[in-house]
């Protein structure tokens, strides 16, 4: 309790320059890449919903491989570690050691190269993969090589996080870390493990097959290692929103965080749950045998729970905040929350919105209702629910409190009115896309393809109007990117002033927290326990009976 409060003192600061320029830096280049990755979706609904054919020799499946590595990669890890020291600063004493300072631009200037190489690969045609980059389709050595330049660049960054929360331990022996120090390591540690998974395919399997060094890859063995690594990298995506809405929304709406325990068990659990459990985006995939599936399927859905913990924690703040104010009956409390604040509307909305999109989730899990859904567009409706929504408009609503924090300046109430007004073009658009993939894939309308009618098929022809509503939708969504760049641009050019950084106080109701959540040693113990546990036995089996394996196909 009394850490929190520490934390909270150091917010009458302003931003140490030095930590600010490292933040900022990270910020606008995710934003940077939001730019081009949104230019690139926008076009791809267009050319799927048959409304324009692409000039100049670009391809549909160029575009598709851009916006997803741009979007889900780039942006999210970005704004990510941005926003992750930013907050380790401001808990951990208010500001950074220099040593993970100079881990955090290590790890930036890593990131960037790798982002330009492989941007530019892509554009060049050498690398139309897609964001999954599923063997045995070859891209350019150099594009793998890229990945494995953002991913160790991330290392580096998660190094830098986790050196200032130790630091910072050894100076308050036998005190509780502040929540979002803890928080930001349960996201990286999280990270690092998962992406152990990636950069061994990348390098041992990807970057020799593509150079020719070796004749064949092993598809099974490759897919894997990557899913290994990409259902957590949606955890990774979610944790810094669930940090905003467990630790910035109690300080923002006025009230307190509703119990700082909770909070910590929560993110333990998603750090223990959501990397044993990649299984279940191979659901349909032969080489994995059905006990194993299954194995993982219940360890997915383990997760429900920290999400529901989650829902809960977040309800009950509200309430207890709104009781405070003097609201009365069953919801009155939903009135007197500052619905006109962007910096509470834009991620409240993405709370909401993640009610569906984890219901979604569930249904992608299930290995009947899997094969329904399985390789439609009903996926990436879901994916544009969680990360596009959720999580991207909880990034929204940080963006125009911490850019005035970094740079001393204040959110003015005109650019306040325009990040409203940008959220709801974000929900209109989003509904219109979203929801048009959702249902035209239960229709059957696979995903990963450009604009086709199958030769006039019934079928296909009675898809085209969702693709028609798809893209309407991303024009929309591409709007909404444009106001935001418009904001950005007058926060950055706003009248000086001080913007406190909100950090959240424990409630003084709230429970101890006990201190074996901060036993880092075990809690990792039972995460490596579980993901041997889950990958061991099948993996060895893939192993043994791997079979020729696949020359590259280039097929662009």
């Amino acid at each position: 309790m009394h850490n929190q409060k520490t934390g909270s003192a150091m917010d009458q600061q302003p931003f140490d320059r030095k930590d600010a320029a490292l933040v900022l830096s990270h910020i606008l280049f995710a934003f940077g890449a939001l730019l081009l990755g949104g230019i690139a979706g926008m076009l791809q609904g267009m050319v799927r919903g048959g409304t324009i054919t692409l000039p100049a020799g670009i391809g549909y499946y160029e575009l598709l491989t851009a916006h997803g590595v741009l979007m889900a990669l780039i942006f999210t890890t970005y704004f990510i570690i941005g926003f992750l020291y930013s907050g380790v600063a401001k808990s951990l004493g208010g500001t950074l050691l220099p040593a993970s300072r100079k881990m955090g631009w290590a790890g930036f200037i890593l990131m960037s190269v790798g982002t330009a190489l492989g941007t530019v690969m892509i554009l060049l045609g050498k690398a139309t993969v897609l964001y999954t980059f599923y063997a045995p389709l070859k891209a350019s050595p150099w594009f793998y090589i890229a990945l494995a330049l953002v991913i160790v660049g991330s290392w580096f960054s998660g190094i830098g996080i986790i050196q200032s929360y130790r630091h910072w331990r050894k100076l308050h022996q036998g005190r509780m870390s502040p929540l979002f120090s803890f928080m930001a390591v349960v996201t990286m540690l999280m990270w690092m493990i998962a992406t152990i998974g990636v950069a061994a395919t990348v390098l041992l399997q990807f970057i020799p097959w593509s150079f020719g060094w070796v004749d064949t890859i092993q598809v099974m063995v490759s897919r894997t290692l990557f899913w290994y690594f990409g259902h957590p990298l949606v955890y990774f995506w979610l944790l810094p929103a669930y940090m905003c809405w467990y630790v910035v929304i109690p300080k923002i709406i006025g009230g307190r965080i509703f119990s700082d325990a909770l909070a910590r068990l929560s993110f333990l659990l998603f750090l223990l749950f959501s990397i044993p459990v990649g299984f279940h985006h191979q659901l349909m995939e032969p080489g994995i045998s059905p006990l194993w599936k299954y194995i993982q399927v219940v360890l997915t859905f383990m997760v429900v729970i920290p999400s529901l913990m989650t829902a809960f924690s977040l309800f009950a703040t509200f309430e207890t905040t709104g009781r405070a104010k003097g609201a009365k009956g069953l919801f009155g409390w939903l009135k007197v929350l500052p619905w006109k604040d962007v910096r509470f509307f834009a991620p409240f909305m993405g709370m909401l919105i993640f009610i569906p999109a984890g219901a979604g989730g569930i249904i992608n899990a299930s290995n009947q209702m899997n094969a329904v859904v399985h390789n439609t567009l009903w996926v990436t409706g879901h994916f544009h629910l969680t990360v596009a929504s959720s999580v991207a408009l909880t990034f929204f609503g940080i963006a125009y409190w911490l850019i005035p924090a970094l740079t001393n300046r204040v959110l003015t109430p005109a650019v306040n009115r325009l990040g409203i007004i940008q959220t709801i073009i974000w929900m209109v658009g989003m509904f219109f896309m979203s929801g048009s993939m959702h249902t035209v894939g239960l229709l059957g309308s696979p995903r990963r393809t450009a604009y086709t009618t199958y030769q006039d098929h019934t079928d296909a022809v009675l898809w085209m109007p969702y693709h028609v509503a798809m893209a309407i939708g991303g024009i929309i969504l591409f709007a909404g990117v444009l106001l935001l760049m418009f904001n950005i641009v007058c926060l950055l050019r706003a009248p000086k002033g001080y913007t406190e950084y909100p950090l959240g106080e424990t409630a003084e109701t709230a429970e101890p927290t006990p201190k074996l959540f901060e036993r880092w040693g075990v809690w990792v113990g039972v995460l490596v326990v579980l993901i041997l546990f889950a990958y061991t036995i099948p993996f060895t089996e893939m192993l043994n009976n791997t079979g020729p394996g696949s020359k590259p196909w280039v097929t662009w």
